[in-house]
């Protein structure tokens, strides 16, 4: 990682935000930072109150969810999105990309732990397991505390992310110092379309969300790679938005991968405070073969096991918040269980 793109060891303050120009009859309000010019700020500062981040974003039009930011630790534009990493006050190091919050030191284990164990727990002895995204290694960790996997691939196509992640979230990031894993830099959807035939037990979607370089994931055509590089009854677990926000992308996932997907389809959920809405779901499908049951975990993960000692406990996960993970409230429900199975 470059040196000079770390915004680094000194503090850096807020001062009190500027009105600049109005559009559409709405003044606009941006941040000015101590010992930073202008084309350093930080996107999505708050607009409202000093030394507040604020997730602003058309994916959740009249809302955002806010953070006091201590102080900016990194700034840096990579060749495919904005990274800015701050010290929030209530969360910890908090990971943004694009102006979204990717992941917090709080609360990355509702999401990270979930969406590994969901589909690792629901089969039988996996062995291999391919990552598409998660750059921070969160998805790692948690794969690499089932002694039965043998081969780990990861596939992000931004390097500053893992840079950045191993410099100001190494407890996430020591999920590369597991020999079982191996990094390619690239793009997940070109990686999968060479991928042999049946070549996983499990893959893994860590996208953000489906704007810019992610866009391609949630695409019908990548879930046919996916579906391709699967074993008979291989799994795929993908980021599947925000039942509050997005039921629309939902819906269209849902169709798509029971098209696809010959096995079980089906959607669980979990919250993690920091995204949108405080919710974000997970698409689960299985291929033809051996039958999969998602809501009931086959290879329950012992919380205490030997890999605790240096990844950690897990804080979230457990075989009854698994199961519980695929109950939908009513109006979700009636919308994707007709198309799931």
């Amino acid at each position: 990682m470059a040196e000079e793109s770390v915004v680094g060891s000194t503090d850096v303050h807020v001062k009190r935000p500027r009105e600049e120009e109005e559009e559409n009859g709405v003044s606009s309000v941006s941040m000015e930072v101590e010992g930073s010019n202008k084309e350093q700020q930080p996107d999505c500062i708050s607009a409202v109150i000093p030394g507040w981040f604020s997730e602003i974003s058309p994916m959740w039009p009249g809302e955002a969810h806010s953070l006091k930011v201590e102080k900016i630790l990194f700034q840096g534009n990579s060749e495919y999105q904005k990274v800015m990493v701050f010290q929030s006050s209530t969360y910890g190091k908090v990971l943004v990309l694009d102006g979204v919050i990717q992941l917090t030191e709080r609360d990355e284990c509702a999401y990270q732990e979930m969406i590994v164990h969901l589909p690792l727990c629901s089969i039988s002895n996996p062995k291999k397991v391919l990552v598409i995204g998660g750059g921070d290694g969160g998805v790692l960790r948690e794969v690499s505390r089932h002694s039965s996997v043998e081969q780990i691939d990861i596939c992000e196509i931004d390097k500053m992310v893992v840079d950045v992640s191993k410099q100001f979230f190494p407890a996430v990031a020591v999920g590369y110092e597991d020999p079982r894993v191996t990094l390619h830099i690239g793009d997940g959807v070109a990686f999968l379309k060479a991928v042999p035939e049946g070549t996983y037990d499990a893959v893994i979607v860590d996208s953000s969300d489906p704007i810019g370089p992610a866009q391609e994931l949630f695409e019908k055509p990548f879930f046919e790679s996916v579906a391709r590089a699967l074993r008979p009854g291989g799994v795929v677990c993908t980021q599947a938005e925000s039942i509050w926000l997005h039921m629309h992308i939902i819906e269209d996932i849902v169709k798509n991968c029971r098209q696809i997907f010959k096995g079980s389809v089906n959607y669980a959920w979990t919250t993690v405070p920091t995204y949108p809405s405080g919710v974000i779901g997970f698409m689960l499908c299985s291929t033809e073969g051996p039958p999969v049951d998602f809501k009931h975990p086959v290879n329950p993960i012992d919380a205490n096991d030997s890999q605790s000692k240096s990844k950690g406990p897990l804080k979230f996960y457990n075989s009854e918040i698994h199961t519980a993970a695929f109950c939908l409230p009513s109006f979700a429900k009636k919308v994707i269980e007709p198309k799931t199975k």
